[in-house]
C-alpha cells in the first residue's frame, strides 16, 4: 500500500488496547466517545487467528492503529530477530497500521530472549550498528518507523553521545522518525539526576511522529536512594501532564498515547485519561476537522 493510501494517526489522544477492554471500546464506538485511535503490542497477534483477530478486526474498522513492537530487539549485537521481523511484516500487510514503532533498545542475545527492554550504550559504534537495522526494518516493511526514546537506570562509562544527539543522528541517517515518551524522560532524569525539562526541550519536535505519557513507581533502591520504575501501572502523573504540555506548545497537535499496562484499570479509567490528553492537544493549537 502506497503512503498517499495508509492510514494517518490522527493527531488526538489513543489508548492502548487491552483485551478486558474490547468490549467496551467497541460499545465506545457505537455510543460515538471512543477515543481517535488505539495501539497494540503486535507481538500479542503474531498467532494467525482465533479472538484476538476478531477483535482486533472489529477495532481496526473504526480506528487507527499504531503498532508498538517489543521484540524486534534492534540493539542486540546479532542484529534484528528475523522472525520477529517476518511476523511484523505480516501484520502490517493485514492490518496496515498508520504508525509503527519500536525501542531504542536490545533485548536478544545468542540463544537468549530477555524479557525487558536493555538499554545500549551511545558510541558511534553503537550508532553505526543501529541505523543499519533500522534501515533493514523499514527496507522490509515498506515505511519508516518511530524509534522510542528508553527509559534508563545506568548510564555507560563508554557513551560519548548524548541520548537526544544520538537519536537526531539516527534519524538523520535512516529517515526514521521518533516516538517521544515523556514518562521514560521522567523516570531517566530521576534516576541519572538530569534536569527533566532540559531533556525534553532539546528534543526536535520536527522529528516527533507519536508522544507515550504513562505512570511510574518511585520505590527505594536497597541503598539509601529511591529508584523510579517505568511500570505504567498508574494515572499519568503531574509532572508528565505538565511536561506533555510544555511540548504540545512547542510542537503543536501531535498523536498522544496513555499507557497502561499493569494493574490496568477499568475503560472509564483509561478512557477519562485520554479525555484530558485530548485537552490538551485541543488547548495548544486547533485541530482541524481532518486531523
Amino acid at each position: 500500500m502506497s503512503a498517499s493510501t495508509t492510514p494517518r494517526l490522527p493527531r488526538r489522544a489513543g489508548i492502548g488496547l487491552k483485551s478486558q477492554h474490547y468490549a467496551a471500546l467497541l460499545a465506545a464506538v457505537e455510543a460515538g466517545t471512543a477515543p481517535a485511535w488505539a495501539e497494540i503490542h503486535p507481538q500479542n497477534y503474531f498467532g494467525p487467528g482465533g479472538p484476538p483477530h476478531r477483535w482486533l478486526t472489529a477495532v481496526a474498522e473504526h480506528m487507527p492503529l499504531s503498532f508498538h513492537s517489543v521484540g524486534l530487539s534492534l540493539g542486540s549485537s546479532g542484529g534484528v530477530d528475523r522472525g520477529e521481523l517476518d511476523a511484523l511484516a505480516a501484520l502490517c500487510a493485514r492490518y496496515v497500521p498508520a504508525m509503527v514503532s519500536d525501542h531504542l533498545s536490545w533485548s536478544n542475545g545468542p540463544g537468549d530472549k530477555f524479557p525487558d527492554l536493555l538499554p545500549i550504550p551511545y558510541t558511534s559504534a553503537a550508532l553505526a550498528h543501529f541505523a543499519g537495522e533500522v534501515a533493514r526494518v523499514q527496507d522490509r516493511l515498506g515505511r519508516t518507523i518511530l524509534i522510542e526514546n528508553p527509559s534508563r537506570y545506568l548510564a555507560y562509562a563508554a557513551s560519548n553521545w548524548c541520548e537526544v544527539d544520538f537519536l537526531h543522528e539516527l534519524c538523520r541517517r535512516t529517515g526514521c522518525g521518533l516516538l517521544l515518551d515523556i514518562n521514560n524522560i521522567l523516570v531517566s532524569a530521576h534516576n541519572l539526576d538530569r534536569d527533566p525539562e532540559a531533556w525534553l526541550d532539546a528534543f526536535d519536535p520536527r522529528l516527533v511522529g507519536e508522544i507515550h505519557v504513562a505512570g511510574h513507581a518511585v520505590k527505594p533502591d536497597g541503598e539509601g536512594g529511591m529508584v523510579a520504575i517505568d511500570d505504567h501501572g498508574s494515572p499519568v502523573g503531574a509532572a508528565c501532564w505538565t511536561l506533555l504540555d510544555r511540548f504540545l506548545r512547542r510542537a503543536g497537535p501531535t498523536p498522544v498515547l496513555v499507557e497502561w499496562d499493569s494493574d490496568v484499570p477499568d475503560y472509564a479509567v483509561l478512557h477519562a485519561e485520554a479525555a484530558r490528553a485530548d485537552t490538551l492537544i485541543a488547548a495548544c493549537s486547533p485541530v482541524t476537522a481532518d486531523a
